[in-house]
């Protein structure tokens, strides 16, 4: 029987969703684990169903039988294949990927209890005392959401993502942590752009360059780092310079509850917001919709891009995955 052209997209767009799943997860799994992880992201498959679509990935040399205990792992050629699909499927992922982490997260600042969004950023473990040096300036200015980080060893895991040979893994805190502390409060924050922040004098003035989150396939942060549009490091020390940031809006009548929650949030070590803006108006020469508060948040990886120019180069997976609040712990204690 001749499959149809809409049964074979249908196919495609399954298999690819496996795909996408075992790059995340960056090690082996089993189809339960990948049927469960394909429900987060909205997409219905038995494990009956996900063994079908593996038999094909492993036939075309996109994915790989590790065990039958351990499951099955991505291949050089499966990550190709993400990267070859159609933009159509790709677009409006990281917004999604925003909005999935927001529901996950379910941290208590009152408490300091539950988990967070984190981004994973994978060093040489031969420059990673180098690179911690190099991000401590960022983290001392506040260029960041937390001064909390947690590291994994090779072999180790850091939430979802299992850390490759000769390198060590550091998770960064996420500003969708806001996100997710504000959903979880009954307060829905609209994530409209990533970009690159103008600072004078420590205070946040225009963004010189941005991309809207539902328009893009690449995650902004990832994108100007390695283009290297950032001065980090300048501004830690003079605050002058440009930094990554993110624009949000918040409904005009959340106000006053959404800035009782950022008062907590700090006193629990996280100040990720750079100004709140008034209703209906511009913040930082930003347009904002009418009966919306504009809000800008700092960009996590901050610190690591300040490694990156400093030389240190590595592999950032931002908006990764969550950690419990009880793995992090203050970036000091890390150096030697």
């Amino acid at each position: 029987m001749t499959m149809s052209f809409e049964s074979q997209q249908g196919v495609e767009r399954k298999i690819l969703a496996i795909l996408k799943v075992l790059s995340n997860i960056q090690g082996p799994a089993g189809s339960r684990l990948i049927a469960k992880k394909l429900t987060e992201h909205g997409v219905e498959l038995s494990e009956r169903a996900v063994r079908y679509h593996l038999k094909l990935t492993d036939e075309r040399g996109l994915t790989q039988l590790v065990s039958d205990r351990n499951g099955h792992l991505i291949t050089d050629q499966g990550m190709q294949e993400i990267k070859a699909a159609l933009v159509g499927d790709k677009i409006g992922f990281v917004i999604s990927r925003i909005e999935l982490l927001a529901y996950r997260t379910n941290f208590n600042y009152k408490n300091t209890t539950g988990v967070l969004p984190v981004n994973i950023s994978i060093f040489p473990k031969t420059k990673f005392q180098k690179a911690l040096k190099a991000m401590t300036p960022a983290f001392e200015a506040g260029l960041c959401v937390s001064n909390l980080v947690a590291v994994a060893k090779e072999g180790q895991r850091l939430g979802e993502a299992i850390i490759p040979e000769g390198k060590i893994g550091l998770a960064t805190v996420c500003s969708i942590l806001i996100n997710g502390v504000l959903l979880k409060a009954g307060i829905p924050m609209d994530s409209r752009f990533g970009g690159i922040m103008q600072m004078h004098d420590g205070k946040p003035v225009r963004f010189t360059d941005l991309i809207h989150y539902n328009g893009t396939s690449l995650d902004p942060s990832e994108i100007f780092i390695k283009a290297k549009m950032t001065n980090v490091r300048e501004v830690a020390r003079s605050g002058n310079g440009a930094i990554l940031a993110n624009f949000r809006e918040i409904p005009a009548v959340c106000r006053a509850t959404t800035e009782k929650v950022f008062e907590g949030l700090k006193k629990s070590g996280f100040y990720g917001v750079l100004t709140v803006g008034e209703t209906s108006s511009k913040v930082c020469e930003t347009n904002v919709e009418l009966n919306k508060v504009g809000i800008i948040l700092t960009g996590g990886l901050n610190p690591v891009t300040a490694a990156v120019e400093a030389g240190i180069e590595c592999d950032n997976h931002s908006m990764s995955t969550i950690l419990d609040y009880g793995e992090l712990t203050d970036y000091r204690k890390l150096l030697s």
